[in-house]
């Protein structure tokens, strides 16, 4: 196993010991490789809107934050500095994501402590639907669960919105 193997095998532990410990139901989905929202979402066979895009974004105020929105969506610039008081941001680097998560862009869950030490911002839209489904640390696979039961899990700082369909 490689190293990164092993790093997404203990993140998709975390998350399952966090959802177990909860009694939380879920199911998991073995798929083909996605490297995007797009690409699991027609893997899982379930609507782009459906599945929960995360975003690491460095700050000018805050550091490091997780960004959680539909796979549909795009970030609303205006709404999201506006929100949180900041001038700027850009997307983590490679070598930071690595740093940060140990993963690569697209296997991200949307999730902050206890499984990422950042604070996890989630946008409205992405609370309204009954379902979420996204990729446990791996391009292979996908948990889809009740988004009430994912927003008790993951604990979001805060919930507000800073989305915008594509």
């Amino acid at each position: 196993m490689t190293d990164s193997e092993h790093r997404s095998t203990d993140v998709q532990t975390r998350i399952s010991a966090l959802l177990d410990a909860a009694q939380t139901p879920y199911s998991v989905v073995e798929h083909a490789p996605a490297k995007s929202a797009i690409e699991a979402s027609k893997y899982r066979g379930t609507p782009l809107q459906m599945g929960g895009k995360t975003l690491v974004m460095k700050t000018d105020r805050l550091g490091f934050v997780i960004l959680a929105l539909r796979g549909s969506d795009t970030v609303h610039n205006r709404s999201l500095r506006a929100h949180l008081g900041l001038r700027r941001y850009r997307f983590a680097t490679l070598a930071e994501l690595d740093t940060l998560t140990g993963l690569t862009p697209g296997c991200i869950p949307p999730f902050g402590p206890p499984i990422f030490d950042m604070p996890l911002f989630v946008d409205t839209r992405l609370t309204r639907q009954a379902k979420i489904a996204f990729t446990p640390g791996r391009h292979t696979q996908s948990i889809t669960l009740a988004t009430r039961d994912w927003l008790a899990a993951a604990r979001p700082a805060d919930i507000f919105d800073f989305s915008t369909p594509e």
